[in-house]
């Protein structure tokens, strides 16, 4: 059982609807869920069970039909669109499925630009951006337009944009989906050093060696939780369970 005082991420009775009248389709069906600073948090289920859409609710992307969203104590759904704004860029790290690249900026602008609309000084923001972009083994690539990367050298920068903010959770929608295993491998290292300083990581996935690298995984049908597994002693704890794999 979690301690709720320590969860970072708390939602309660958690529910969105989509549509009206007989077409309404209930995509997250009153939930409840607490995650404690630290923790990798792995959600698997069919495509169409209602994962993302939890995903977005976690990060502010969409509104809850009904139900609480708490954020390091703080309850996010009753926000302003300002305030969440400011909240997501400050505090969560998002990495999705289809990149979202700014298509006219470098791979090192791209990462850099999440710190300078936090606030940070365009010295500290090319740090941060030139660390990470290192720590996904793409430093030779900074100068690159995303049109001039491959799909997995995409997801790295993504990846690594989403970090550079120190953030205190990160969403992650399949992010090691369109990456070979080398780079896998760095992106994961990456997630494991986020863990260690103290970080949340809350990661949908496919891929099932991913999710058997989490402290907890739980499993998603039709908008509920049908399982809720705590993984320790079944596998290393975390992701360094599958760092150091071959493939």
């Amino acid at each position: 059982m979690v301690n709720v005082e320590s969860a970072v991420v708390r939602v309660r009775g958690l529910v969105k609807e989509h549509g009206q009248g007989q077409s309404r389709v209930r995509a997250v069906d009153e939930v409840d869920l607490e995650v404690p600073e630290g923790e990798t948090l792995a959600v698997m289920g069919p495509s169409g069970c209602g994962k993302s859409t939890l995903l977005h609710l976690l990060g502010g992307l969409e509104r809850p039909t009904a139900g609480e969203v708490w954020l390091a104590g703080r309850r996010t759904d009753l926000l302003s669109e300002r305030a969440l704004a400011r909240l997501r860029r400050r505090s969560l790290g998002f990495v999705f499925q289809a990149f979202h690249l700014m298509e006219e900026l470098s791979a090192a602008e791209n990462v850099e630009l999440p710190a300078l609309l936090a606030g940070r000084s365009r010295r500290e923001a090319r740090r941060r951006a030139s660390l990470l972009l290192e720590r996904v083994r793409l430093t030779g690539r900074a100068r690159h337009l995303p049109s001039q990367l491959s799909g997995g050298q995409r997801q790295r920068i993504a990846i690594a944009r989403a970090l550079v903010n120190d953030p205190l959770v990160v969403l992650a929608d399949e992010p090691t989906g369109n990456l070979d295993t080398a780079a896998t491998l760095d992106v994961l290292r990456i997630f494991e050093d986020l863990r260690a300083a103290g970080q949340t990581l809350v990661i949908v996935t496919h891929d099932e060696r991913v999710a058997a690298t989490a402290d907890r995984l739980i499993s998603m049908r039709d908008g509920m939780f049908v399982d809720d597994t705590r993984m320790a002693g079944l596998h290393p704890r975390g992701l360094g369970g599958l760092i150091g794999l071959e493939g």
